[in-house]
């Protein structure tokens, strides 16, 4: 997940730009953007659900209860698999038993978990389409957030335990895509984090990037959230107030 770094800022809209990327999308006369895929591959926090105050908590308590500076904690954690982030504050002989304790403390968490915006009406849409779910997160925590949020769990959910190396390889994208029986190119990426975005990008998908953080990315588009997406049955159609940068 990538954590929001700036207030949101009021929507607007930018020059209008012109094709996307590879033929993969193009303005519409109303001025939104489609971006063409026949499935979509979501990352969880920061673009289906809101989790950042549980995060922020969780991770928090971590830190002091580990001797560390939750701030210094903080911002290595946005797009990494928990794994990864400890790894990087402790002994490689206390990673397991430190992955085990931040994941309790997130589980006793997720109660105030949120949908993002726009999230339940576009899923709404998505019954016969494939799509799927791409965290770093571990599967129980990335469930139990999905459910606190009302968000329904797609059959493919790739998670921390199914690849080897995370977000910003493109290993997770890549397996999302293969689960979908999609090719990487055929996919649209939604992102909000750096790391989500380089993923992305790098396994082959058209990226959607979600919040202002993505703006200081190479996200193909960037939106303030997921209100008044639709799914055509071609891709993607992401109205012209949604959008904080074209292609």
């Amino acid at each position: 997940m990538g954590l929001r770094k700036h207030p949101a800022a009021p929507r607007h809209s930018p020059a209008r730009g012109g094709p996307l990327h590879r033929g993969r999308g193009n303005t519409t006369p109303d001025g939104g953007v489609l971006l063409g895929a026949k499935g979509l591959l979501f990352d969880n926090d920061g673009v289906l659900v809101d989790s950042e105050p549980s995060v922020v908590r969780s991770w928090t308590r971590w830190a002091v209860d580990s001797g560390l500076d939750p701030v210094e904690v903080m911002a290595a954690v946005p797009g990494r698999r928990a794994g990864d982030t400890v790894a990087l504050f402790v002994r490689p002989e206390d990673v397991d038993r430190s992955v085990a304790l931040i994941t309790r403390y997130e589980l006793e968490d997720v109660a105030d978990t949120v949908a993002i915006a726009g999230v339940l009406d576009l899923v709404a849409q998505l019954d016969g389409v494939p799509w799927a779910v791409v965290t770093s997160g571990v599967r129980e925590l990335a469930t139990a957030r999905l459910r606190a949020a009302g968000v329904p769990v797609p059959p493919v959910v790739v998670t921390a335990e199914d690849v080897v190396a995370g977000k910003p390889d493109p290993e997770p994208y890549r397996t999302g895509a293969a689960r979908l029986a999609l090719d990487p190119g055929e996919t649209i990426v939604l992102e909000d984090s750096p790391s989500g975005v380089r993923a992305g990008l790098a396994a082959g998908a058209t990226v959607l990037g979600i919040g202002q953080t993505a703006l200081d990315t190479d996200a193909t588009v960037v939106v303030q959230d997921l209100v008044g997406a639709r799914w055509t049955g071609e891709g993607l159609l992401l109205p012209d107030d949604a959008l904080l940068r074209r292609p």
